[in-house]
């Protein structure tokens, strides 16, 4: 049994990377047929979010294929091109990793909690279809258990720092008396959703939600006084908004150059405020070269992230002992897992002699042979046959130099010295 994660995040690719390699709903499905049907593979989860896409696979030992090549392969990119931003965990750094995503260690707002809500979907999507079996399974089972643990007995959540806080901080700076802003927020996820509730908090003066999903636009527009357009009527509405920040699924950019530009000229040059959080990316990188646009990427909330962390930092400290305890916790239960195989081996072997010899007996009581006598002979022959190759192993091992075996078989027949 061998545990791997291969994948690539915000520390180690830019966004254009991310962004070429990530999965989405309607692709993962497949995704998960073709990795599980590679051979060597046993179970397989993918996770793909803005900020990160990590493949987890629980392979055979032999012949197992490189799950690096094929990420190269699924998404078309030329042979070694991703190798400079890939990460590689094997065996127990497997579970570290998990465990530390799980808990936002990972993650670029140290300790924010959607990261969790992004790893369950995935497990759940891996159920789904199929592709997780008993160790994988177990292995995010346990990574929930821990991040709820850290939750409770760390202060990692405490801070309301997020990258939807990060980027209504940012507009807090440019734009003094919110009161008297519009903010447009471009689709209804959780970051959109949190990035909403940040600004009516600090009361933002208006509030519109596009999306694809009118219901879902409405849904979240009346939980923070705002009001709800379809997706296709937001071109119309970018000249209303001081504030813009996306967040949409979309796999080609929503938001142009060109419907920015006729939005500056209704403004009167007034400027806007963009945040593009989705990966891949909803607003055309050009629209960052328009005068009197500020616009933001992910990747450029990273220093304002950085404020109102050192609690987390902190609590960051006790996390990583609370993991490092649970990594050798799920070792242990691996471990076990190796002597499954043998401990039905042997119980199986066990069970075949005695059956045969249980068959034995009943014929010979049929045929009038004395209960006793029978008994007897079956009591001396099972117990013959069930140690014999034991008892020959351990006579071969005491005239070895080595007597690992006997050491071995004293603690296994819990016998006293």
């Amino acid at each position: 049994m061998q545990l791997v994660a291969y994948g690539v995040n915000h520390t180690t690719a830019p966004v254009g990377i991310r962004e070429n390699i990530a999965f989405n709903p309607e692709t993962l499905p497949g995704a998960l047929t073709a990795l599980k049907a590679q051979p060597g593979v046993i179970e397989a989860v993918i996770v793909s979010t803005c900020n990160r896409t990590e493949v987890y696979c629980h392979l055979e030992q032999d012949d197992a294929i490189n799950i690096g090549e094929w990420l190269h392969q699924y998404h078309n990119a030329q042979a070694n091109s991703l190798d400079e931003y890939l990460y590689q965990h094997e065996g127990d750094d497997v579970i570290r990793h998990l465990l530390r995503v799980a808990c936002g260690l990972d993650s670029m707002v140290l300790g924010e909690p959607q990261i969790l809500g992004q790893i369950k979907t995935a497990y759940s999507d891996a159920l789904h279809h199929r592709s997780v079996g008993k160790s994988l399974g177990r292995l995010f089972q346990h990574a929930f258990t821990v991040a709820k643990q850290v939750r409770t007995d760390t202060a990692i959540g405490n801070s309301p720092v997020s990258v939807a806080f990060a980027a209504v901080s940012l507009a807090k700076q440019i734009f003094t008396n919110l009161a008297e802003s519009t903010a447009l927020l471009i689709g209804a996820g959780e970051t959109i959703e949190l990035a909403a509730r940040h600004l009516h908090d600090n009361g933002i003066g208006r509030i519109i939600i596009a999306n694809r999903t009118i219901e879902k636009a409405h849904h979240l527009a009346t939980q923070v006084d705002g009001y709800a357009i379809n997706l296709s009527e937001m071109p119309t509405h970018i000249a209303e908004a001081d504030i813009v920040i996306s967040s949409t699924a979309s796999q080609l950019p929503i938001l142009g150059k060109g419907t920015v530009e006729r939005a500056l000229k209704e403004r009167k040059r007034r400027p806007i405020f963009m945040v593009d959080i989705a990966v891949p990316r909803d607003i055309e990188p050009e629209v960052g070269n328009l005068e009197d646009i500020y616009l933001y990427c992910v990747d450029d909330l990273h220093d304002i992230i950085e404020e109102n962390l050192q609690s987390r930092r902190d609590a960051a400290l006790q996390a990583e002992e609370i993991i490092d305890s649970q990594v050798e916790h799920f070792m242990s239960w691996l471990r076990t897992q190796d002597a499954v195989p043998i401990i039905r081996a042997i119980r199986e072997n066990a069970e075949e002699e005695s059956n045969y010899l249980l068959q034995k007996a009943k014929k010979q009581l049929e045929q009038g042979a004395l209960p006793e006598q029978v008994l007897d002979e079956l009591a001396r022959t099972l117990t013959n046959k069930l140690l014999h190759e034991p008892s020959r192993q351990l006579r071969q091992s005491g005239s070895d130099v080595d007597n690992n075996l006997i050491e071995a078989a004293r603690s296994l027949f819990n016998l006293k010295d």
